[in-house]
């Protein structure tokens, strides 16, 4: 069977009812606003207690991956401008089952980023506002009056989200120029206050056994991208994806969304991670990396590194000014972030809901071209990830490996659409289409295998839950859903099996003898394992794809309210 030549334009019967008025300079910044969160905040400390003076190049190869991934979304999102286009994508080229079981992971890890923004946000500012946190088990908790706080800045976000799409990308472009100048502060005083350069070999002769540049070897490096909050601070170029159908000229915009973002916060963390290095004191390293959270000084209070390792460092530092400006910024660069998760998180759930895959109402929009009842289920799902979360770090490697598996069904679509439809017209073109994808997809299991076996195993147990919900709700429809199209979303089990056997039977996490895996798989093998892994399900995705006339009536269905729903008062 031969592959169609027409081309089909889904904005027809599809998002035309959300306003497109966010400017390359508004999709831009919302991708830079989005990366710029707590990751900065925490993740120069995390990457050095992993990686030593080798987080340096974790954040480089981190930023990489990322744009490796990113590539394959540039030529999707301008090819199919619409909203939620991470769920969307793989639900033209694979089919329903597909797209429901990415769009399940996809969710859970937006709408938990959303509540990890709140928490970092209050963390910080515990050092000031004590009654905000606590310590349980020396990991910091919400009390009962955080949480209440945590709450409303939810309800806040919810509400500037509710207002209107251009309300959000201008308060969030006077945002970002914020974080991008008092991050740009916090390295210069660091660089211009103190700046060891034997930091980066081992320290001087009373810490001489530190370990040299790379104490932990490549194993170390590669643990951080994943779980130190590397990848995890680069995550907000999904943006430029995800708001395409609300952007004028995606064609143009979303490319430089999704590059530029990812470029910009590279050069930016980069620096930050040599000014944090070069300006430990002294006595830093006399433990080793793996404690200097707790020796930046004989007279450091641990629990203000706990809380704020920045704001630490500057007032070991005799920057008191400096310190003042982190705490500001922790309050709004976290919160910023978070405002934006929470618009995402009601586009993802707008796309699900757009499928047909999950309940019709997701996809309602408001006369303000909102996605209203999304956006009040994001928080109450923002509301229930605050409860059992303990603090920022722990987190992270789940949110990192959930995001991450989602965007993994990018590269596949991509490959899969140059075939089911190979004249649609493509704004951006990837060159090299085959490596790229290639490439992008293995980063994407690499990243999640290096996060360890003790996240994916919890990882998997959130996709079975998802399967349990999935079933509930065909049950509830009594088969008035869209067919699932298992024959064409079968790969996405198996790829998921797979990724699991093999980070249980790999060495990841190096560092922690109890976490259940076997390690047979040795730190070399492993990286082959995973690449020939990635290399089959790319083949099996590819084989499997949907016929041309399936993903032709994909992108031609109407919304789900389109006729019914379309112009009914709504908030």
């Amino acid at each position: 069977m031969s592959d169609a030549t027409t081309t089909v334009d889904p904005k027809a019967t599809d998002d035309r009812r959300l306003r497109r008025d966010i400017g390359i300079i508004g999709l831009l910044f919302t991708a830079v606003g989005s990366i710029i969160g707590s990751g900065w905040l925490f993740g120069a400390l995390s990457a050095a207690q992993i990686a030593g003076p080798a987080s340096i190049l974790a954040w480089g190869i981190g930023g990489v991956m990322i744009i490796l991934i990113g590539l394959c979304y540039a030529e999707l999102g301008t090819m199919f401008p619409v909203s939620g286009g991470v769920v969307r994508f793989p639900h033209f080229a694979f089919g329903s089952f597909a797209s429901y079981t990415l769009g399940w992971i996809t969710w859970l890890a937006v709408a938990s980023t959303t509540s990890i923004e709140v928490l970092a946000a209050l963390q910080y500012s515990t050092n000031y506002l004590p009654w905000l946190q606590h310590l349980q088990d020396g990991v910091p908790v919400l009390t009962g009056a955080g949480f209440a706080v945590a709450v409303a800045m939810l309800a806040l976000f919810s509400l500037i989200n509710v207002v209107g799409i251009r309300w959000f990308a201008r308060l969030n472009n006077a945002l970002v120029w914020w974080k991008l100048i008092i991050i740009v502060v916090v390295i210069v005083a660091f660089l211009m206050t103190a700046f060891d350069g034997a930091n980066f070999t081992g320290g001087a002769q009373d810490h001489a056994d530190a370990g040299g540049f790379m104490p932990f070897g490549w194993s170390g490096v590669f643990a951080s991208i994943a779980t130190a909050g590397i990848v995890f601070s680069y995550l907000g170029f999904r943006q430029g994806v995800e708001l395409a159908g609300e952007t004028h000229n995606p064609q143009r915009n979303v490319p430089i969304a999704i590059i530029g973002s990812v470029l910009i916060t590279g050069v930016i963390y980069v620096a930050l991670q040599i000014a944090f290095i070069g300006a430990l004191p002294p006595g830093a390293l006399v433990d080793g990396w793996a404690h200097i959270g707790t020796s930046f000084s004989g007279g450091l209070d641990h629990i203000a590194a706990t809380y704020g390792p920045l704001a630490a460092m500057a007032t070991v530092m005799g920057l008191t000014w400096l310190a003042v400006l982190l705490y500001i910024d922790a309050f709004i660069s976290p919160a910023d972030t978070g405002l934006i998760y929470t618009t995402v998180t009601a586009r993802i759930s707008y796309a699900m809901g757009r499928n047909g895959n999950a309940p019709s109402a997701l996809a309602k929009v408001s006369r303000r071209g909102v996605p209203w009842v999304s956006v009040i289920v994001t928080f109450v799902a923002g509301m229930i990830f605050l409860l059992p979360f303990p603090g920022w770090q722990k987190l992270v490697g789940f949110v990192t490996s959930a995001t991450v598996l989602s965007f993994g069904s990018g590269p596949l679509a991509l490959v899969a659409m140059r075939r089911q439809l190979p004249a649609q017209r493509r704004p951006f073109r990837l060159p090299g289409m085959h490596v790229l994808a290639f490439l992008g997809f293995l980063s994407s299991n690499l990243i999640v295998y290096w996060s360890g076996w003790d996240i994916v195993w919890k990882l998997m147990i959130a996709v079975l839950i998802g399967y349990v919900v999935l079933l509930l709700h065909e049950w509830r429809s009594r088969g008035n859903t869209p067919r699932l199209e298992l024959a064409s979303g079968a790969w996405v089990p198996l790829w998921l099996a797979g990724l699991a056997s093999i980070s249980w039977l790999g060495e990841y996490p190096a560092l922690d003898k109890h976490a259940g895996n076997l390690g047979v798989i040795g730190f070399g093998w492993a990286i082959l394992v995973v690449a020939g892994f990635s290399l089959v399900i790319m083949w099996i995705a590819t084989a499997m794809r949907l016929p041309t006339e399936r993903v032709e009536a994909h992108l031609r269905e109407p919304a789900p309210e389109a006729t019914a729903q379309l112009g009914e008062p709504s908030p």
